[in-house]
């Protein structure tokens, strides 16, 4: 079986895959300072609960953009599962052309996102993904990667109100009834919410815009990471909510090289 893992800033996203089929997905927490032993752990006791050996695994296929864990990660992989880890970057057949000014500038998570979206659900296509930043990834009309948007994320720019406005208390992130808040708390939520629900919106418009020099150019929207329920059935663009997008890309970028 193939272990897929994402390591993201705040999240790590954990699949098990057979042959092309996603048996089970778990979230953690992204590790601090764990060490290699700490990380096998959690990891095996997800599978194990889920009824699944470590053993099963001789394959393993990683996205890391916190480079402090990814060593560990390859220790873990090495020791525990006896096999060398794949590690996405743009050095591998990615199956598109880069264009981008730093193509090494590209997250491992979005150029997996990337591949999924046009190996899964075709192009063109403009990936959002909600984690610790809001990041845009737009797949052109002839199937290359054509650039990307980050923007701050719900979570962490939600984080940073809290903590530099002293009179403003963290508050759940439901959507409110009405856009106009009738105290604090629902206007903090609708600030947040139909604040970002407004900033995606006005980017895909954008997005759009610029790349209609392409008469073929109706692109797909998917969105995907931790945060991406809270955008489900709210936006006027988003169609496809695909939570598991980067490991299955993490799956299809292993097969491809290997």
């Amino acid at each position: 079986m193939l272990l897929a893992i994402d390591i993201g800033n705040t999240q790590t996203v954990i699949g098990l895959f057979r042959n092309t089929k996603l048996y089970s997905s778990w979230r953690m927490v992204t590790p601090k300072y764990e060490t290699s032993d700490e990380i096998a752990a959690s990891i095996f006791s997800f599978m194990r609960n889920s009824e699944y050996s470590p053993s099963e695994v001789n394959k393993v296929s990683v996205s890391c953009v916190v480079p402090r864990i990814l060593e560990e990660l390859k220790d873990m992989s090495n020791k525990y599962l006896n096999c060398k880890p794949f590690i996405v970057d743009n050095s591998i057949n990615i199956g598109m052309d880069l264009i981008y000014d730093y193509p090494d500038e590209i997250g491992a998570d979005r150029i997996a996102n990337s591949v999924a979206a046009k190996e899964i659900y075709g192009y063109p296509a403009i990936v959002v993904d909600f984690g610790t930043a809001t990041t845009f990834d737009i797949i052109s009309s002839n199937g290359s990667y054509n650039g990307g948007i980050i923007a701050p994320g719900i979570g962490s720019s939600s984080e940073a109100l809290f903590r530099d406005a002293a009179k403003l208390s963290k508050v759940d992130l439901s959507w409110p009834k009405m856009v106009i808040g009738k105290n604090t708390y629902d206007g903090i939520r609708s600030g947040i919410l139909y604040g970002f629900l407004g900033q995606v919106d006005f980017l895909i418009e954008r997005i759009i815009e610029e790349e209609k020099y392409s008469k073929q150019y109706n692109p797909k929207i998917i969105s995907t990471g931790g945060l991406s329920f809270l955008m489900e059935g709210k936006s006027r663009h988003i169609k496809i909510n695909d939570t598991d997008l980067t490991l299955k890309g993490l799956r299809i970028l292993y097969d491809r090289n290997n």
